[in-house]
């Protein structure tokens, strides 16, 4: 008489129980290629974006937009004030300024100065929170174009590969060009040209070397010294930034 033995042997035991695993191994291979090629989509975007900044002047920036959005809520509201001006039409002693102010190695490095990187994250460890940020005049502008103003770690990463885009790309003199075009000098007030014509009612070609040390020395905090144009602050500044200025070395 013929009997089924309905019993399992060893080896097929231990392929039932080596099954889950393989098959947990395996979703998680899947989940590790996906958020590669999601890494790897999400900076070539970034990357054409850049390439687009070589050969068009960007209408806006998402700083930009952020700000309009807050702006537009006022009461009453006030208008974004921006007129872009070729790199040429811009006076020496504002690009010597904004150098001496804000990148000082801005000619030497690949954009990051990782010594100020450094400098930054131990006076962060030192307070407990992320304060300071060591960012050159690239990553100032990788920030301003495509991210937001939020203070994090992997905010700051993706400044970092950003600004290396722009930096073999774009090249120093442009990249100088979009950062003085487009960053804040006060309320609604953006690029240098605007400033010029709001605190001094002239052309960014007009700019005298203390005007300019001046407009670089608010950078920081421009739309508190649009308010506060006599700021003894800010006027201590700017004859620290003039003193630095004959030194400041720029795209030609």
């Amino acid at each position: 008489m013929n009997r089924t033995s309905s019993a399992t042997g060893p080896g097929e035991a231990g392929a039932g129980k080596a099954r889950p695993r393989w098959r947990w191994l395996r979703w998680l291979r899947r989940a590790l290629l996906a958020a590669v090629l999601l890494v790897v989509a999400v900076q070539a975007w970034f990357l054409a974006r850049v390439v687009i900044l070589a050969y068009s002047y960007p209408a806006t920036t998402s700083f930009m937009d952020a700000e309009r959005v807050r702006l537009r809520a006022l009461k009453p509201p006030v208008e974004i004030r921006r007129n872009w001006v070729a790199y040429s039409a811009i006076a020496v002693p504002a690009k010597q300024a904004v150098i001496a102010s804000e990148d000082a190695r801005f000619m030497a490095h690949w954009g990051v100065d990782w010594g100020a990187v450094r400098a930054a994250l131990r006076t962060n460890e030192r307070r407990g929170r992320i304060a300071l940020g060591g960012s050159t005049i690239s990553m100032q502008l990788a920030k301003n174009m495509f991210l937001s103003a939020d203070r994090s770690y992997l905010r700051k990463g993706q400044e970092i590969v950003i600004a290396h885009m722009m930096e073999a790309v774009l090249g120093k003199r442009r990249i100088l060009e979009i950062y003085l075009n487009s960053v804040e000098w006060g309320v609604g007030v953006f690029g240098i040209e605007a400033a010029s014509r709001h605190y001094f009612n002239k052309s960014a070609a007009q700019l005298s070397q203390r005007e300019a040390a001046w407009l670089a020395a608010i950078l920081p905090a421009p739309k508190r010294y649009d308010r506060q144009r006599n700021s003894q602050f800010a006027n201590r500044k700017a004859s620290i930034v003039m003193r630095r200025m004959a030194a400041s070395d720029y795209p030609k």
